[in-house]
């Protein structure tokens, strides 16, 4: 689950630029300069923990004389109350960088939580993999995506040009299923795949005829599903989208889909409470 530097290196100099402006007043007015200390990061609240490669780059970027020790690492489940990690170093960089490392600490705890619960929810439907989307906070990408793996989860396409993927507008655009996975096949490498998103039984059986790779049943009942799942069989990857939350991801995996992709993990996710306490 390696997360590059160069990921986020520039997103935290933005980060703390926005954040510190000019400088932070408050703490040069009240802290020596000289003062030295030490802060431990602390659970308030049940989750699992993600982001630490990200707190660490926005001390560094701040005091490289800065030191964190981490005792829970990425992937840690915990509960309210528990010690992370602790921090050491001049007091004033301390809090300077306090609000962002918390932000970003927060937010990928809060998808790496949201996505474990959900992987909790299918285990017991080992064939089946949840996947994210690109419904994703713009910038933040890389990070979220990093805070699935950690959850358990795994990843959707990165980017328009990991994979071709036919929605209902490039079919509105194209003329159909047939029409447009011709066209995409007559030009495409044979080593990228071809996904497409279908409503409807109709749709899927001209997705088979196309012999696409992967379908996208999108915002169908389960029960439906389950039809399409055995109509294809095995002829296709398939994958289930729209709608999913915890009360239905069960019902979803037991159709017999290959994958289940939820946005929610990354464009509405609830941050993990978390806080940094002086020593």
């Amino acid at each position: 689950m390696d997360l590059p530097k160069h990921v986020y290196a520039n997103l935290v100099r933005q980060a703390l630029a926005e954040d510190l402006g000019p400088g932070d007043i408050t703490s040069a007015l009240t802290i020596a300069a000289s003062a030295s200390g030490s802060g431990r990061f602390i659970a308030k609240a049940a989750g699992v923990i993600c982001g630490w490669p990200v707190v660490q780059e926005v001390f560094r970027q701040l005091n490289p004389s800065i030191f964190l020790d981490i005792d829970r690492p990425d992937g840690s489940t915990v509960k309210p109350g528990d010690g992370l990690a602790v921090i050491s170093g001049p007091v004033r960089d301390l809090l300077s960088g306090e609000r962002v490392a918390l932000n970003f600490l927060q937010h990928l705890s809060g998808v790496a939580t949201a996505t474990k619960k959900l992987t909790d929810l299918i285990r017991d439907y080992p064939g089946v993999r949840l996947v994210d989307t690109r419904k994703t906070i713009p910038g933040l990408r890389a990070l979220q995506k990093y805070a699935v793996r950690v959850g358990g989860g795994y990843n959707h396409r990165f980017n328009l040009a990991d994979a071709v993927m036919i929605k209902d507008n490039h079919l509105a655009a194209c003329g159909g299923i047939s029409a447009t996975v011709a066209k995409v096949r007559s030009m495409l490498p044979h080593t990228m795949k071809i996904e497409v998103e279908v409503e409807t039984e109709e749709q899927v059986r001209e997705a088979l005829a196309a012999q696409v790779d992967i379908i996208m049943l999108d915002n169908m009942t389960p029960a439906l599903m389950a039809e399409m799942v055995r109509l294809i069989d095995g002829r296709a990857l398939v994958e289930a989208s729209g709608n999913v939350s915890a009360e239905t991801i069960r019902a979803v995996a037991a159709t017999g889909v290959d994958l289940i992709s939820v946005g929610s993990l990354t464009h509405s996710v609830k941050a993990l409470d978390i806080s940094l306490r002086l020593l």
